[in-house]
């Protein structure tokens, strides 16, 4: 498989981590290093990681992961939007909604966002590609598109104020629901 084959791949991928990155930095939580360091690292390492974790159960898992995989995300991105809508929509909500790069928020979102790498390593297992070149890709090309959705995100936050809270968490529940129609189209 050629580099560009593989970029364009990984490209794919990383939309919803870009998408996701964008909405969470509405949030105003994502002030400084340390949060967009976690986010874009967990995003990238994830995408990392799915292909890796597809590859190795080869395509005899795939059989049970793909009729689901859409509801997983679905379900996933939904809830961490429902609840950022609800946050930004409450008086003073933007204290109380969680802070998108920490603890299970951070792990569902970063799971929501791989779900499609695993089906590109089960197909690549199956076409008999090695997976750790195209695997170090996917997730650098992940963590890059996460810091970029990040730093739009936090700017669109702070132009238009706290209730791009409940954009991101709009955002959010749309990738889910794209994802499911996508897969049922």
């Amino acid at each position: 498989m050629s580099f560009p084959e593989i970029l364009l791949i990984a490209l794919g991928l990383a939309m919803d981590a870009f998408a996701v990155c964008l909405g969470a930095g509405t949030t105003g939580h994502i002030n400084g290093p340390r949060p967009v360091f976690r986010l874009s690292f967990h995003f990238g390492l994830f995408q990392l990681l799915m292909p890796l974790v597809g590859w190795l159960l080869g395509s005899g898992f795939s059989r049970w992961i793909a009729p689901v995989d859409h509801w997983i995300a679905l379900g996933l991105l939904g809830f961490v939007g429902v609840r950022m809508v609800l946050s930004g929509l409450r008086p003073g909500g933007e204290t109380r909604s969680a802070d998108p790069s920490r603890g299970a928020t951070l792990v569902l979102l970063s799971v929501a966002t791989s779900i499609d790498a695993l089906a590109v390593g089960l197909t690549l297992a199956m076409l008999r590609v090695r997976i750790v070149y195209p695997a170090v890709v996917i997730g650098v090309v992940a963590a890059l598109m996460s810091l970029l959705g990040l730093a739009v995100g936090v700017r669109l936050g702070r132009r238009l104020g706290p209730r791009m809270e409940v954009v991101g968490g709009l955002v959010l529940i749309a990738i889910g629901v794209r994802v499911l129609l996508t897969h049922l189209g």
